[in-house]
């Protein structure tokens, strides 16, 4: 349920609702706004629902007691109006910039992890993504330098500033992944890993969920919720494109669950235009659309030479269309009144 204060309640009173939820067995997360105080309140097969929320109702300084009805409380609208992800201390997701987190499908070694690093720190990147550990279709594929991978990710922050995102894989490797970066991400093939998604609750780093393949939107935010259950507030949702019928692209990309995240939940939503369509020529029309409906991040693969890459050559920009690509998205966000950052 929300409780909404009215604009005289004080401090104590505000404390003493909190009290009364938290001795109730609810759990609590508050808002404050300019005008407003609101009140999160979540529990699970709570039978004295109706009676908390009449007694809070008859408080003076409580203007009004709202039921969240979605099955994702926490990743609800309903339970906040928007979310804005700090990362490393300083860099906002959720905000006003469009942020662009780019960088190799892999990690291939060192020299050319830092290499491509400097590239994009000097096109303006403030994200760098790229995979230490690999998951692919078949075991006979390139899968990971693993921690190895993990520490030259760390060297190539220490070398550029960039914020470091990449994936972990299993709940074992949670504490190792979250040691060396700034954002966890959980891949497609993960989404409904409850196991991992409780871990990466716990880590007290941000997290990126990308949707299933074959996910419902709601399936996504409930994978989500399992996140913020263990109280990690800092999720960003991803859309990297669904699998159809459809064989030109490598998956197509659901623009309609950019625009529905949005509306059903507070959380940022960050789009993956690479995967969503596996060709390197409609990454930047898609990141245009993805940004003109209301996309707060895009994630690109960028590889100096794509046709030498150890993986996913075909879907990656080189460094001349990846500038072309920020040109070209820059002014769709300012007509949205946003920064491409």
């Amino acid at each position: 349920m929300i409780i909404i204060l009215s604009s005289k309640a004080t401090g104590k009173n505000k404390d003493e609702i909190v009290k009364r939820l938290d001795k109730s067995g609810y759990s609590v997360d508050i808002s404050e706004g300019k005008e407003r105080t609101l009140i999160g309140a979540i529990g699970t097969n709570l039978k004295n629902r109706e009676e908390v929320m009449a007694q809070l109702m008859s408080l003076p300084y409580v203007e009004k007691v709202v039921p969240i009805l979605k099955p994702y409380k926490r990743v609800s609208k309903e339970f906040r109006e928007k979310s804005e992800i700090v990362v490393g201390g300083d860099l906002v997701i959720g905000g006003r910039d469009v942020v662009i987190m780019a960088g190799p499908c892999a990690v291939e070694g060192r020299e050319p992890l830092i290499a491509v690093a400097r590239l994009l720190k000097r096109a303006g990147v403030r994200v760098f993504r790229a995979g230490a550990y690999k998951p692919r279709t078949s075991p006979y594929s390139f899968q990971g330098y693993g921690e190895e991978g993990l520490k030259m990710l760390a060297e190539a922050r220490d070398l550029t500033g960039m914020k470091i995102i990449t994936e972990v894989m299993q709940a074992r490797d949670v504490r190792r992944v979250a040691k060396y970066a700034d954002v966890l991400q959980i891949g497609t093939r993960n989404m409904q890993n409850f196991n991992l998604l409780k871990e990466c609750g716990k880590a007290g780093k941000p997290v990126m969920l990308k949707r299933g393949l074959a996910s419902t939107i709601e399936e996504w935010l409930l994978a989500a919720e399992y996140i913020m259950s263990e109280g990690n507030p800092n999720v960003l949702l991803c859309e990297r494109g669904i699998r159809t019928f459809e064989t030109y692209t490598r998956n197509t990309l659901d623009l309609n669950a950019v625009a529905a995240a949005k509306d059903l939940s507070h959380l940022p939503v960050i789009v993956d235009p690479s995967h969503g369509t596996g060709r390197w020529e409609l990454v930047t029309p898609m990141a245009k659309a993805a940004v003109a409906v209301g996309a707060d991040g895009l994630m690109i693969e960028v590889h100096q030479n794509p046709e030498m890459a150890f993986s996913d050559g075909q879907q990656s920009l080189n460094m001349k269309h990846f500038r072309n690509l920020k040109s070209e998205v820059k002014p769709v966000a300012a007509a949205l009144g946003r920064n491409l950052r």
